[in-house]
């Protein structure tokens, strides 16, 4: 079983920068491509309470998804929660999760945090 999870985006550069830190520090880890393998409302759920924030917390406000679909909206939990799934381009990436802890790895050294 992988020491790490990390939710990754190969297009985005902290994503990949994530990935590659796990690689160097020689980290078994998997990769979940959520926008390909979109997380099921349950994992989000989990997710958010390994990083200890709420849904709002987790969002790319700049990302054009955002903007057009919720931008100015007030949802609850389960509702942002559903809107990730429906618009994964809009969860902030990359997270890196290890045992019961997790971090938004932005900067790559706040994967440190997780040990």
């Amino acid at each position: 079983m992988a020491e790490y999870t990390v939710y990754h985006n190969p297009r985005c550069s902290k994503s990949r920068m994530a990935v590659q830190y796990l690689e160097a520090e020689g980290k078994s880890f998997d990769v979940v491509e959520y926008l390909k393998e979109i997380p099921s409302a349950e994992e989000l759920d989990q997710v958010l309470n390994l990083l200890g924030m709420e849904p709002e917390e987790l969002l790319r406000k700049n990302e054009a998804d955002f903007k057009e679909n919720f931008k100015g909206k007030e949802l609850s939990r389960s509702e942002w929660i559903e809107a990730m799934r429906a618009y994964p381009k809009i969860i902030e990436r990359p997270i890196v999760i290890k045992g019961k802890k997790a971090v938004v790895a932005r900067p790559t050294e706040k994967i440190v945090e997780l040990d």
